[in-house]
């Protein structure tokens, strides 16, 4: 007969963690390589790449050193803070690279950046480089998580299961600051994959943390079983049992569902629609719709005060570009045209601007700007920009206030209130080839935010030929014949200094604003000059008399009328091929240069000006100018403005207003986005929290079915089921081949020994069991469910509420169920052979 093999001998500490470490250090480089890819959009730079390599080989060699020597936690903190202010300057913040001074001040941007670089990084449009210190947030992500998700997946206790959460965290950084959008779908062959880039991440992210949560788990069990095979004797055996393929097939099973639900579910939900992320709901730190119009104060910049004021002096590095821009206008309530009202024809959301843009392609354009006496938050601008570099006194605050709209190539300024005398800068962009008007196309589709006047649409009634753009362009050039030009209501003892460079102007008097009631009038004198025969004689149809406000707003409203989408500009010319149309001489624009013009967007997408400004060499007739707009319509603001509320917008409403209500219904166009971002949510929390509510809810209908058999006795025998899954869940040990009683004592709760020998009664005693007497014995087995939960910490609760023990245990083979038979044979403890 053979000798009993000796036992396992015990391994020692460090060769027990050395599979440990391993794993957990492969989940960490997975997580980190995902992490950089997620965050790669936002930053697009070489930089950024750099960063993630050095930080992460820096937080390697501290964990490591931190592992190997045993630190304490405060010293790991203390040699990771130190180590993010000695890589911050270098990796972070580079443009403090210089003198001590720089030094210093760099010092003071990365602990700035490790707290307010976060909400700053949602206001920079994408990509943001190394602008500022945006690059200090990915410096706390790949040296501080690298670290202390490879200290977490070393430990031996629970505390390792947190090293998930940080490394979801890690991989959530480049998600949740990233881009609105989502990657362009992914066609193979008639499978198209929606947001696919997003999609690898969550199910890479997804399959790393569960796959080494699942190995962890495991090594836990068999170190588990290693160690009771020493003190016991027991062999273990090297072949899988029957459990522990069902187990693992369990949690085969768990993984394909939620890959199954990231790759399916949640970009089916998500089709079409831009991702909500942080900085969809940020903005620039101020509302521009409560701020006074440009085109409100256009007419106070003629008046004899300020119209020679200098604004701003513009020098141009190479050929200089035809306009610059001070501020786009995109939304009209009737009254007053705005910048980011609620009916704007296109939403324009100001970012602050990061080392640069792509600006597309075009002519290149440079210039410097000077500002003398312009003030205000709108920032003169050129074409697309590229990027702007501030000088002066202010630049520091100017860079850091500046922000940009693409969308509507127009700045603003909130540095301490807007611009003022003596700030400058540098821009560079381009300037798109413009497209001939009459060639454009209308994409239609325009909302009736206003109901056109009356008068305005009778006019293109009875001039409109052709359609589109050819026939925007006869009718813009029909008005302008039509029209005077006239920046005031009265001209004073003295000829207005805004008339001094009009050879031969002479004056006819017009009020301020461009509310509908104001366009009506003047598109009501063009059709009653029209209709009167002295204007056929005379060949003289000019009626319409007033400046860029008004006309700009006009011929917005045509724009409209014929399916063009038309915002309005203000700004000014720097050249012209148009002698009417005023420019600033040598770069220098003065407040009299000020213009505003009309832009257009065909079916491509580009916007194209159109030139406004009335005629003056031609002056209305006398007999039918006499009378002027009455003076309480609107009035002439003053050199100070306030906003105030505007009143009521007078519209032409044909319908009663019941009628309208009637025929306008439930508007339910809020109701679909609200869907969709609420079925994502349920989507994610089905994802992450779904599995463990399918098992809380596989086990209360278990315990229900145990609880209502029909046989008193057989609800006994159900209750002393649940008593032990209950306490198997807990972490109690139930052997197969033990009884009740050996159960019991055991478990060693308060009444588990009469619940042993209440369920032996029910099952062999041939008394019958009554029905009061099996609600008893649930009661205690309540009790003593609640016990086992009260004599656990809160996470222990929790484990044994999601814990598969209870059903595992079911499931083993049939018959003799010993763990011997599953495990091995016990053999005779023997000491181990000494040297």
């Amino acid at each position: 007969m053979s000798a009993a093999l000796p036992p396992v001998a015990p391994e020692p500490e460090r060769v027990l963690l050395v599979p440990r470490v391993v794993a957990g250090s492969l989940f960490v480089a997975l997580t980190v390589l995902t992490a950089a890819v997620a965050a790669w959009p936002i930053y697009r730079s070489w930089w950024f790449v750099l960063l993630v390599g050095v930080a992460t080989i820096v937080a390697v060699a501290i964990a490591a050193f931190a592992w190997w020597r045993r630190w304490a936690i405060w010293r790991v903190l203390l040699v990771v803070t130190v180590a993010f202010f000695v890589l911050g300057i270098p990796l972070a913040v580079p443009s403090r690279l210089g003198g001590p001074a720089d030094l210093v001040q760099g010092l003071g941007d990365v602990a700035a950046g490790a707290v307010l670089a976060w909400k700053d990084m949602l206001t920079v449009d994408l990509p943001v480089g190394s602008y500022r210190n945006l690059l200090v947030p990915a410096l706390v992500i790949f040296l501080v998580g690298t670290c202390a998700a490879l200290l977490l997946s070393w430990r031996r206790d629970r505390w390792a299961y947190v090293a998930a959460p940080v490394g979801l965290s890690m991989i959530a950084f480049g998600l949740f600051f990233g881009r609105t959008t989502v990657s362009a779908s992914l066609v193979i062959g008639q499978i198209t994959l929606r947001a696919p880039v997003e999609t690898a991440i969550a199910i890479v992210g997804l399959l790393t943390c569960l796959l080494w949560l699942a190995w962890r788990s495991r090594d836990e069990r068999v170190r588990a079983l290693q160690r009771a095979a020493v003190s016991s004797g027991v062999r273990i055996s090297r072949r899988p049992s029957r459990t522990d393929r069902r187990r693992g097939a369990l949690g085969a099973g768990m993984i394909a569902l939620a890959v199954a639900i990231a790759a399916i579910v949640v970009p089916y939900a998500a089709r079409g629609a831009d991702r909500e992320v942080l900085r969809s709901g940020v903005g620039p730190e101020i509302d521009l719709s409560a701020e006074v119009s440009p085109l409100s104060a256009y007419r106070g910049m003629f008046t004899d005060e300020r119209a020679g004021e200098i604004l701003f002096t513009v020098v141009a590095n190479g050929t200089p570009p035809e306009r610059v821009r001070v501020a786009t206008l995109d939304s009209y309530d009737g009254e007053i045209f705005r910048a980011g009202g609620s009916d704007a024809i296109e939403q324009s959301r100001f970012v602050r601007v990061p080392s640069s843009l792509d600006a597309g392609a075009g002519e290149q354009v440079d210039v410097q700007i000077t500002v003398d006496t312009l003030d205000g938050i709108w920032m003169p601008s050129v074409g697309r920009l590229s990027s702007a570099t501030f000088t002066g006194p202010r630049a520091a605050s100017l860079r850091d206030d500046f922000y940009y709209s693409a969308t509507a190539q127009a700045g603003v300024q909130t540095a301490a209130g807007g611009l003022r005398s003596g700030d400058a800068f540098r821009l560079t962009g381009v300037e798109p080839a413009q497209e001939d008007l009459a060639s454009l196309t209308a994409p239609g589709g325009i909302p009736d935010d206003v109901t056109l006047p009356e008068n305005l649409r009778a006019w293109v009634a009875a001039h409109a030929t052709g359609t589109d753009g050819a026939a925007l362009a006869e009718l813009v050039a029909l008005l302008r014949s039509r029209g005077y030009l006239s920046h005031s209501l009265s001209e004073g003892e003295e000829a207005p200094v805004w008339a001094e460079s009009l050879g031969g102007y002479e004056f006819q008097p017009s009020a301020s604003g461009h509310s509908l009631a104001r366009i009506d009038r003047m598109f009501e004198r063009l059709l009653d000059r029209e209709a009167d025969p002295r204007a056929q004689s005379s060949d003289n149809y000019v009626a319409a008399i007033g400046d860029d406000e008004q006309f700009a707003v006009a011929t917005a409203l045509i724009a409209r009328t014929l399916g063009f989408p038309a915002r309005v500009v203000v700004g000014v010319r720097l050249s012209a091929d148009d002698p009417g149309l005023r420019t600033c001489e040598g770069g220098v624009c003065r407040a009299q240069d000020l213009a505003a013009w009309t832009e257009v967007r065909g079916t491509d997408g580009s916007w194209v000006p159109i030139d406004v400004t009335p005629q003056y060499s031609q002056s209305p007739s006398l007999d039918r100018t006499e009378q002027r707009d009455p003076e309480n319509a609107t009035e002439v603001r003053p050199d100070a403005i306030e906003e105030v509320v505007p009143p009521a917008p007078l519209q032409d409403d044909p319908q009663p207003n019941d009628e309208q209500d009637a025929d306008a219904g439930l508007d339910l166009a809020w109701l679909w986005p609200i869907l969709r971002i609420a079925g994502i949510a349920l989507a994610l929390l089905a994802l992450a929290f779904g599995p463990f509510l399918i098992i809380i809810g596989a086990k209360a209908g278990r315990r229900r079915s145990r609880r209502r058999q029909p046989a008193p006795a057989a609800r006994v025998a159900g209750g002393w089921d649940e008593y032990v899954d209950a306490a198997v869940d807990a972490g109690r040990e139930a052997p197969p081949s033990a009884t009740r009683s050996e159960l019991a004592a055991a478990f060693a709760t308060a009444a588990g020994d009469v619940l042993a020998a209440g369920a032996d009664r029910a099952v062999f005693s041939r008394d019958a069991v009554s029905a009061e007497e099996a609600r008893a014995f649930w009661r205690t087995v309540d009790e003593e469910r609640r016990a086992l939960r009260r004599a656990s910490d809160p996470w222990r609760r929790f484990a044994a509420a999601v814990s598969l023990r209870s059903f595992v245990r079911h499931l083993g083979p049939s018959g003799q169920r010993k763990r011997l038979s599953e495990r091995g044979k016990r053999r005779p403890a023997r000491t181990a052979r000494t040297a």
